[in-house]
């Protein structure tokens, strides 16, 4: 018996006894405590109710690929390559790459656990199995490397379309490729991060894995192992986060029609998008990259998708690359 075995034994989120999920998985009792330590460790909160047995704190519905297409608007179904779902990956950016040569067009998979995700500058990527939402997608461009500026900040705008979909609010954007909750929500945790990986040519064909990682539940423990402020759709729906494969489904036709229209408009499709949403403009950055370290007022991004910081002298710098924080006073 493996763990993510024993997560769907318990997706309903009633107590079972040991001895019916023993029963039910064909196996002893002894190894059932041992699944429940495995998921533990990786972040589930299984509890323990006594007789009662184990149980999830809330249900978990495990993702499906049938129901995740069955959600899907009829164009975008037809439009897909391969949609998959795994138990668990190194990553799903990995498993399209190990796919590259023979994945087809918008390919999509998505996984219930990752045990190497990764973010940006190669950070890892906290992934627990049944509470969040770990995809990758393949997109393709004729044009190369040139025409893509400001495809990452693009796709931020893509997760939050996804997100009004599913009637979710209270959701901004940081430059260049994190979704945070708003301040007027609760704070500026971060919701979801965006990996974008190109190959091929720079004037030429290239492809782009492009990595979404979506918290629906974070847990105490989890936020502790974040190293960062975190924030879950839970938090911005009253403790009543969608159906897992409702949201996959949101962010696979978002990101379907998203990455056609920037096939055919490039950033300039997202600019006003990322504006209306852009969390660091008027606000007083700390900017750390290949300029040194300095202060400004975020002025918005351009045509190209680049950091705007307005400096004390009235002069604008333009930033590709750079750690970028919000001053607290």
């Amino acid at each position: 018996m493996q763990p993510l075995q024993l997560l769907a034994l318990l997706a309903p989120g009633e107590p079972v006894s040991g001895a019916a999920l023993a029963a039910q998985a064909g196996v002893t009792r002894a190894a059932i405590w041992k699944q429940v330590e495995a998921l533990r460790a990786r972040g589930v909160p299984v509890e323990a109710r006594g007789r009662a047995g184990y149980c999830l704190p809330w249900p978990v519905q495990m993702l499906d690929a049938t129901r995740i297409r069955a959600a899907l608007p009829s164009p975008w179904v037809r439009s897909l390559g391969m949609l998959e779902v795994h138990g668990e990956l190194d990553s799903t950016s990995s498993e399209l790459q190990r796919r590259l040569a023979t994945a087809a067009d918008l390919s999509m998979v998505l996984a219930e656990s990752q045990t190497a995700g990764r973010g940006r500058r190669g950070r890892s990527w906290l992934s627990p199995p049944g509470l969040n939402l770990y995809l990758s997608c393949l997109k393709r461009f004729e044009p190369g490397f040139a025409a893509l500026g400001g495809l990452s900040l693009a796709i931020g705008v893509m997760v939050l379309r996804a997100l009004d979909e599913l009637g979710v609010a209270g959701a901004g954007l940081k430059w260049p490729n994190d979704v945070l909750a708003a301040a007027s929500h609760g704070g500026r945790g971060k919701l979801a991060g965006i990996l974008v990986e190109l190959s091929g040519e720079y004037q030429g064909p290239c492809a782009a894995i492009i990595g979404v990682g979506l918290n629906l539940r974070l847990t105490p423990a989890l936020l502790r192992q974040a190293g960062q402020p975190a924030c879950d759709l839970a938090s911005l729906t009253a403790g009543a986060p969608p159906d897992r494969n409702r949201v996959g489904a949101a962010l696979v036709a978002a990101l379907a029609h998203g990455l056609c229209q920037f096939e055919r408009e490039g950033f300039a499709a997202f600019v006003a998008d990322y504006a209306r949403h852009d969390l660091l403009r008027g606000q007083t950055l700390q900017v750390s990259g290949a300029l040194g370290k300095f202060e400004g007022m975020g002025a918005g991004v351009d045509a190209r998708g680049a950091l705007q910081v307005r400096m004390s002298d009235g002069g604008l710098r333009r930033i590709d690359s750079a750690d970028v924080t919000v001053r607290r006073t």
